[in-house]
Parts: C-alpha cells; sequence; structure tokens
C-alpha cells in the first residue's frame, strides 16, 4: 500500500494542533508528503529537515513563507494540481483546502478535518469587520470571493471518503456545512512534556496567538479592572495593542521558547481561555502540569475541561458563559473562592486521556475499518 498525506502549509511559523497531527501520523504510517508550501524541510531545527515534499505553484509566489493565506483564491487551485495518481490511500489533514485533492474511485480518501475553512464559514464575518477588503468596493469582491469558496468548499468535501473531526463540536461543524458523518479521534497532546507540579504561584497565565477571535484583549481587559497578576504569552498581529491596553499587573511577554512556556504553564494558579476553540489543545497542556483552566464555555472546551460546579469531585476548572469582561471577571471570582477545591492530580488524570499513544490506537484503527469497509464495497457486483 502506498499513502499520501497532504496538508495546507509547512512553515516554521505553523506550529499549531494541525501540525502535530501530521507529526504523529507521519510516525506511524509511510507516507509521502504534500502540502501547498514548505519551508520545513530545507529547515535544519525541523523533523522535516531534509524530507521529500512535494509542494506547488504558490511556494514561489512572494511573501507566501509568511502566509500564503494572502493568495487564498488560488488555493483551491493549486491544491487540485496535486498529482496522487500513484498512491492507494489519501490522508489529508485539512483546515482550509487539503481535502479537495483530486483523487480516483480507486482510491481511499481520509480526512482529518481539524474545522471547515474558518474565514468562509463561522469567522466570515469577523474577517470582513476587522479587513479593509471588507469594506466598500472591495467588501463587495470579498463577499463575492467568499461565496465561491464557500460553494467550492462543500463540492470538494464529497471527495472525502470518510471524515475524522477532532471534536465533537467540530463534527457538528463538518454535518453543518457538509452533511457529512465524521469520527471524533482527539488529536495527540504531548502530555510529557509538561511537567506535573502541585504547588502554584500567584498568577494568572494564558497562550495564545495574538490574533481578534482569540479574544486576548477581553482576558486582558477583565484582568485590569481584577487587578490580579496576569501573564500573557504569544505573538501576533495584536502584540502591540495588548502592551499599550495593559496595566502593570498584566505582562505581556510576547513569543517565548517552548521551556519558558512550560515553566509558566506549570506554577500558574490557573489557565485562561477566551476563545471558542475547535479542541484548544493548551487547555489540556494546562491540566497536564495540574493547572485548572477558566475557560469560554464553548467549542471543545466543554469536551476537555470539566467545570467543578457540575463535577464538584472531579472539577479541573469552571467556565464563563459570555465573551466579555465582565463574564470572565465572574468567574475569577468565583474561582478565587473555590480554588482549594481543586486537586492537580485529577486534572493531570483529565489530560491523560489526550496523549499520543490513545491517538495513534484510534486513528489505526479507525483507517483499517475504513479500508476494510472501502475496499470490500469495491468488490461487490455491480446492480
Amino acid at each position: 500500500m502506498k499513502f499520501a498525506l497532504v496538508h495546507e502549509w509547512l512553515t516554521p511559523k505553523a506550529t499549531g494542533g494541525s501540525e502535530l497531527v501530521v507529526r504523529e501520523i507521519l510516525k506511524h504510517i509511510d507516507a509521502d508528503l504534500y502540502a501547498l508550501i514548505d519551508f520545513e524541510s530545507t529547515n535544519p531545527d525541523s523533523y522535516l529537515f531534509n524530507r521529500p515534499i512535494v509542494s506547488t505553484f504558490l511556494q514561489h509566489f512572494p511573501g507566501s513563507r509568511n502566509g500564503v493565506q494572502k493568495y487564498l483564491p488560488l488555493l483551491p487551485i493549486a491544491i487540485e494540481q496535486l498529482d496522487l495518481r500513484g498512491y492507494d490511500v489519501i490522508l489529508s489533514s485539512s483546515h482550509a483546502v487539503a481535502k479537495g485533492v483530486i483523487t480516483s474511485p480507486q482510491q481511499l480518501h481520509v480526512c482529518y478535518c481539524h474545522t471547515p475553512m474558518r474565514y468562509a464559514w463561522d469567522l466570515t464575518f469577523d474577517y470582513l469587520a476587522s479587513s479593509k477588503a471588507g469594506r466598500g468596493f472591495p467588501g463587495i469582491l470579498t463577499r463575492y470571493l467568499l461565496h465561491q469558496m464557500r460553494q467550492w468548499d462543500v463540492l470538494s468535501a464529497n471527495r472525502v471518503d470518510y471524515f475524522v473531526a477532532n471534536s465533537q463540536h467540530t463534527a457538528r461543524r463538518i454535518w453543518r456545512c457538509y452533511r457529512r458523518e465524521a469520527e471524533v479521534i482527539y488529536p495527540p497532546v504531548n502530555i510529557e512534556r509538561f511537567a506535573f507540579v502541585p504547588q502554584k504561584e500567584d498568577f494568572y497565565l494564558t497562550v495564545s496567538r495574538l490574533v481578534s477571535y482569540k479574544q486576548v484583549s477581553l482576558i486582558v481587559q477583565a484582568f485590569n479592572q481584577l487587578g490580579r497578576s496576569l501573564v500573557v504569552i504569544g505573538t501576533g498581529p495584536e502584540l502591540k495593542l495588548l502592551r499599550q491596553i495593559a496595566k502593570p499587573n498584566v505582562q505581556v511577554l510576547g513569543p517565548q521558547p517552548d521551556r519558558v512556556v512550560e515553566e509558566y504553564m506549570s506554577k500558574a494558579k490557573a489557565f485562561v481561555y477566551a476563545a471558542c476553540e475547535d479542541f484548544g489543545m493548551a487547555l489540556v497542556e494546562a491540566q497536564a502540569c495540574g493547572t485548572p483552566a477558566i475557560a469560554y464555555g464553548a467549542g471543545g472546551a466543554l469536551e476537555t475541561v470539566r467545570d467543578i460546579r457540575q463535577h464538584p469531585e472531579a472539577g479541573t476548572g469552571l467556565f464563563f458563559a459570555v465573551q466579555r469582561p465582565e463574564a470572565l471577571i465572574e468567574a475569577v471570582e468565583t474561582f478565587e473562592a473555590s480554588s482549594g477545591s481543586f486537586n492537580p492530580e485529577i486534572a493531570r488524570l483529565n489530560a491523560a486521556q489526550f496523549a499520543p499513544d490513545i491517538f495513534k490506537n484510534r486513528y489505526l484503527a479507525f483507517l483499517e475499518r475504513c479500508y476494510q469497509e472501502f475496499y470490500s464495497a469495491k468488490s461487490l457486483p455491480k446492480i
């Protein structure tokens, strides 16, 4: 059997949960790797250094290394140029267009979907409101482009034989957008990377890409009013803004190496998260350290954090209901009043259910089922 694995982009800045899924799949399946762009095979610090990776014409476009999304209208065309005729099984890791590769009826295509394309679906109006391209005459063209992207996105979903979702939340979004069922297999979280530290210090922490939908500014505003110590780690377009609005009790450290993130994560009183995520890997990483989570109660967080108000004996955090500073302030005050009720060992045990071995076993077992079903169906007599 020959396997191909298709992902959107491989760059030093792309280090999120989808890239960790790609890395874990490659540990267990000997697959040739394809992507829209590749700047990792030439990166000496990458596990993909010197690995043959097939990319598309976007590889040579100006500025693609720092964000191929600027060429959004060309992404569907580019992904369809990948020639995968020599493979028996196509695996795609998709949060935008990777699932849109062209395959034949004889090829099995299994897509691990991290999310349907956010800017074409859930975040359309956020994108339009925050971009100059969303206003005036350019706004009309942008809306038309996003309309076309949604049509292509639904069409390309029909090229997938089996979907895997990274959470129940994502599975529901796949059904809403594509009307396709998806098997839920949670992504692998490197639990062993994070030290379990039961004794905590008196500060709160958030680690995130500093982009608008992550709602880090909401967290900073809430802690400005609370006056409690908050540490913000991450980089992105909002870094400068956050540093401008942060009061002295809020430290905006910017990007930090992994060892610094791990140290802060293990010592924080609680980890704060205000985004609606498809899964939310950082929430699991915090719990692996024995650190409770205060999270917006929506999306994947509902599957990874147990609210102590509903689980008094096994709570690993608590939720706030709306993305507003006053809701987070109330949640932090509730946490302060009940902080002695949290058991760090329970948080660590909860995180353990997302360990890489569990992902490996479930993913490989699902591939085997798909393979047996797909090829047995091919051999059935035609009616």
